[in-house]
C-alpha cells in the first residue's frame, strides 16, 4: 500500500496572509464554523491543510460570492 503524502500544514497566519485577512478574522470564522477546517495540532495549535483552504474558496466562489458553507462537500 502506497503510503499517502502529508501536505505541510499552514499556519493561521499563513491563511490569515493568503485570504488576506485579520488572523482575527480567521479565528472568528473558525469558532463560528465558517471558515476553512482546520486541524488542532496540539491543544494550543490549529493549522490548515492548503486542500481544505483551496476547497473552502472554491466553494465560496461557486456560490456567486455568497457566504461559504460551514464546510464545502467532500469530493
Amino acid at each position: 500500500m502506497p503510503k499517502a503524502e502529508v501536505e505541510r500544514l499552514l499556519t493561521a497566519e499563513e491563511v490569515a496572509e493568503r485570504l488576506q485577512v485579520k488572523v482575527e478574522t480567521l479565528h472568528q470564522w473558525r469558532w463560528k464554523g465558517k471558515g476553512p477546517r482546520a486541524v488542532k495540532a496540539g491543544p494550543k495549535f490549529v493549522r490548515y491543510r492548503p486542500s481544505d483552504v483551496n476547497e473552502w474558496l472554491e466553494a465560496y466562489l461557486e456560490h456567486d460570492q455568497e457566504e461559504p458553507a460551514q464546510t464545502p462537500p467532500a469530493a
